[in-house]
Order: C-alpha cells, then structure tokens, then sequence
C-alpha cells in the first residue's frame, strides 16, 4: 500500500509540474511555428525578387546568364551565326526516346510516378533529358501601319460578331432533338463568405499517412463548396482556346492550340487548396452554357470503390470526354495526386483526334506552413490521325531555381519527328507559341531552334475582387453550383451537405455529409447481400451500371471505358428521371 501511495504522489507532481510547465512550452512551440513562416515567406519572397532581377538582366543585355557551378561545356555552346540578330532565348524538353517513356500498367498508372519517393527526385533527372535550345528572331519587316490595324481590327470584330449571331440564332447538329438555346441568363457574381472556423489538419491527417486520399474521412473545413464532378467541369473555363483550334487549317497550329487549353485546366489550383466533395455513386452534374460559353457537359459518378467519374462535353465543332481516376501518396509534409486515365478530344471538321493524360499534382506542407499547390511532370499529346505530338514539360517549383516558377515549355513535332511549334509560359499565368522557322545543331550535338515572333495561345483572367474570401473560386466557379431549375434529381447542386456548407453552416453540413455516407454504404451493403444470395443460388447478379454511361472499349488505347449513351438531354427536355438512383437524403 505504501509503494502505491509513493507511486500516486510522485504521478500526481509530475501532473501538476507539467500542467505549470505546459502553457509555457505551448508558447514556445507557437513562436517557434510563427517564425519558421515568417522565414518561409522570407525566403520565398527572396527567391522570386531572384529571379525577376535576373529575368531583367536577360532582357537588359539580351543574352543568358550562366548558373554558379554549372558546367561551361554545357552552357556554352557556339553555333554558327544565324541569318536575323537573336531577340530572346530560352529551352525546351525534347521528348525522350521510346524506350525511356513512362512505363503504365494496364490500368494506365504510370509507374515512374508511382515509384518517385520524393518531388525532389524529378529534378535529379532533368539533366538526362534532352534540350533545345530557342531563338527568337528579330523581323525586319516595317511596322503596320495605323491604317492596317484599324483594318485588321474591324475584321477581327466583325468575325467575332458573326460568331456570336451563329451561336444564338443557329441550331448546331449537337442540339440535335432539343430546344433552341435560350436567352443568356443572369449568373451570380459570388457565394456566401467562408467562416472562420479553426481547425488542426494535422491533427486529422497525422492517422492517414500511406492511406489512400479518397478513403481519408475529411470534414468540410477542410473542402470546397465544389464536388469532384463540378471541378472537372472548371477545367472548361479557358475553352475559347478549342474555339480558336477548330478555325485552325495547319495541324501544327491547332495542336499548340490544344496544348494551351490542357495547360489551363490547372491555372485554377494555384491558390485552391480546399478538397472538393468526393461524389457519391451515381452523383451527376450538368453544366449547359450553349447560350454564353459555346459548351455543354454532363459528369457521372460511375464508380465507388476505386473512385471514377465519367465526363463528356460538346461544342461547336468538337467534343470531349474523358474517364477520370488518380490515385494518392500522403507521405506528411506533402499529398501527391497522380491522375490516371485519358482525355479524349475531336473535331469534327478535320477528325483530328487527340488525347493526353495529366500531370502530377502536389499539396504541399501538410505539416506546418501555408499550403500551396504544384503541378509537375511531362505530358504527351499525340493526334491519331496524323501522328502529331507535342511533348509539355511542367517544371517543378524550387525556392532557389533561376527558372521562371510554374514554368511551362514544349515542342511541337509531326508524324517524322521534324519539330513545328515551340510552347513557352506558365501554367497560372499565360502561354506563348511559336512557329520553327529552322533548326540547327550546336557544336555539342544539341538541337537549335530559330522561331518566328510568339503569340499568346491563353492568358489566365483575373479572379473577381474579394475572391480570397470565399475560396479563391474564379466567375466560373462561383457559378457552377448555382441552384438551376430541371437539373436530375442526383445533380451536386442538390446535394444537402454541399449547400450547407455554402451558405456557411458547416456544423449541420458536417451532420448531414455523415447521414449521406452512411446511406450510401447501406446501399452497397444490400447490393453485396443480394449478390451473395445470387451467387449462392446460381444466378447471375448484374453489377452496378452508370445511368448516362456505358463501358465500352476504347479504340485508341483498347481499354474498358464509360462512354456517354447520349440519352441525358432527351430525357432532361422531357423531365423523364425515372431512371436516376435515390442516393441524397
């Protein structure tokens, strides 16, 4: 008795001296977390005053500067004079050889991405991929003049005037059995503020490391008032670009076209930091702007158990669709999100047919810090018809790289692998192109590219005012889940605990997301007991079917995958959802 009083007394003061001791050590473990930001933001703002003092130089003495510790044989390279005074200069990835390409398993999962155990690791291979190097002539032609411009102006608005009087009055073959575009309507300008709710990610991510993100249980402080299904719609925002490469004769053009509108789709994740909703199976999402945009689409929930969703979009002169899966790695200080799957785009005009997958994107910080997004890694576009490519090098974001941040460079090349175009820019900010005039060959073997003047292929428009308040949404995104009339009854819009967090109450949406999880899994429960009675009476049992999609094989790359029945917008101009599940509450 004795011995345990002495072990109680001597337990009751370590308690109580680390009760006193406590407040302190907290205090001291927050000034340390405020100073570590307030010397990440340091350094941050270091590097990019770096690199714009050093992208000035370039400019100022129209020549590049030599990287500390770089090998002068690499770096210095003489080539024979070229025929117009050099203008600016930069680099571009070549594609790598066959045998060097991004082995995938049958399921389409790049393996190389599967096995980088760190984001650091891709810079280490940079130096084994083959570059070019790029020189933009100077044209001696004289400047327009001022009556030309006017000239080619009142051409360029009476075109676009053209355009928008065939897009309203016109009924295009893809509005084939519906109803004339209606009028534009009004669209809302913003969503409601987000609140101020605190709350530790780490103290809930901390028990998901090597967990697959789609199964981490997440409250929505931690989402957007976005659904998965609304997110891969955002990725339409920018397709003008399409509009612009349906009106393109060269094949060349109509690629860098389409390589800068694969290459917006990521300008929205910069500042987007918030996990949008993983939809429910059967979950649906329509987005019809025939009248404004020039598109419409339509997403499914196709699968559970792996997550997938099913997308197609229509527009004058092309559609889109696409099967879309990822996997994840949470390995603490950051999320990697690996896409897997293809995008599928045609027009209709030439039957040129291309298709690319996306790179990998990475959360960082998860830890301590201020989060922030990156997308990295290489895609390959390739056109089936004619065996055009255009291979995209997505930089890697370093604090200490002399590299333009988010930096986005590609080439062009056709079915003889003689390059075409050549792509320069970022993926938040705008993309550049321009036509290879000639190629040559430095004394070191590497390949020299002299360019026509450059264009702008995309740009990325502002966010509204005041965005930063709620989510950073972009005008299309405020709009996306905007309450709309005769949508199916699975549509995101409807969706209860999304709503609720819109409009602030993220206590009752969080009630409500648990109520909507738990009658789904109650719903995959009876599909698996009626499964298990089938089996054991000798019956078939159908598995579970998309409403709007069905599997079918893919011609291109001879895989299993759901393709739109164009059954949606009949039935939605009859209001016939009699089809549709019941999964909301």
């Amino acid at each position: 008795m004795t011995g345990n009083f002495l072990c109680f007394q001597a337990c009751s003061e370590f308690y109580e001296l680390a009760e006193v001791n406590g407040r302190r050590w907290q205090k001291m473990l927050q000034h340390e977390h405020d100073q570590r930001l307030k010397l990440e933001e340091m350094v941050e703002q270091l590097a990019k005053d770096q690199a714009s003092l050093e992208n000035k130089a370039r400019k100022s003495f129209h020549q590049p500067t030599q990287n500390p510790g770089s090998n002068p044989s690499d770096d210095e390279d003489f080539f024979d004079a070229l025929d117009h005074q050099v203008e600016d200069e930069f680099k571009v990835a070549l594609p790598p050889k066959p045998e060097k390409l991004h082995r995938r398993t049958d399921s389409d999962f790049s393996m190389e991405s599967y096995n980088t155990n760190d984001v650091s690791s891709e810079s280490e291979s940079e130096n084994t991929i083959s570059e070019a190097r790029v020189f933009t002539a100077k044209t001696d032609s004289p400047q327009k003049t001022q009556k030309e411009i006017l000239k080619s102006e009142h051409k360029r608005t009476s075109s676009q005037d053209k355009l928008k009087v065939r897009q309203l009055t016109s009924v295009d073959s893809l509005n084939a059995g519906s109803e004339l575009v209606s009028p534009k309507r009004v669209r809302r300008t913003r969503i409601p503020e987000r609140p101020n709710y605190s709350l530790n990610l780490w103290s809930i991510m901390k028990n998901c490391i090597g967990k697959e993100l789609s199964k981490i249980p997440m409250p929505v402080n931690f989402s957007e008032p976005l659904s998965m299904l609304q997110r891969i719609t955002e990725e339409f925002e920018y397709a003008d670009c399409l509009e612009k490469a349906v009106r393109c004769d060269d094949s060349a053009e109509q690629m860098a076209w389409v390589a800068a509108f694969t290459i917006s789709a990521f300008s929205t994740t910069l500042l987007r930091t918030g996990k949008p909703f993983n939809p429910l199976l059967g979950e649906t999402y329509e987005c019809d702007r025939l009248d404004d945009l020039g598109w419409r689409n339509i997403a499914e929930q196709v699968s559970h158990h792996p997550p997938a969703l099913a997308m197609h979009t229509e527009g004058r002169g092309w559609t889109c669709w696409q099967e879309f899966t990822m996997t994840s790695k949470f390995r603490g200080k950051y999320l990697q999100i690996i896409p897997l799957g293809i995008a599928h785009l045609i027009f209709h005009k030439t039957g040129n047919h291309y298709t690319w997958r996306k790179v990998t994107t990475t959360v960082h910080n998860i830890i301590v810090g201020k989060l922030w997004v990156d997308n990295h890694g290489e895609m390959d576009i390739t056109n089936h018809k004619n065996g055009d490519k255009c291979h995209l090098k997505y930089s890697a974001y370093s604090y200490f790289s002399r590299e333009t941040p988010r930096k986005v460079t590609g080439v062009i090349t056709d079915s003889t692998n003689k390059p075409k175009w050549v792509l320069t820019g970022t993926w938040d900010s705008q993309m550049e192109g321009a036509q290879i005039l000639h190629v040559e060959e430095s004394n070191k073997g590497k390949p020299v590219f002299e360019t026509g003047p450059h264009k702008v292929l995309w740009k990325c428009r502002p966010l509204p005012p005041g965005s930063e308040k709620y989510y950073n949404f972009t005008s299309l995104a405020v709009q996306l889940n905007e309450p709309e009339d005769g949508v199916a009854p699975t549509d995101s819009r409807l969706r209860p605990d999304q709503r609720l967090m819109e409009d602030g109450k993220w206590d009752e949406s969080n009630n409500s997301k648990l109520l909507l999880e738990e009658k789904q899994r109650a719903s995959r429960r009876k599909r698996e007991a009626e499964a298990e009675k089938a089996a054991a009476e000798g019956r078939d049992y159908p598995p579970y079917s998309a409403t709007w999609f069905k599997k079918e094989k893919d011609p291109i790359t001879g895989n299993q995958i759901h393709q739109f029945t164009g059954k949606y917008w009949n039935c939605k101009s009859r209001q016939d959802w009699s089809s549709c599940p019941d999964i909301f509450l």
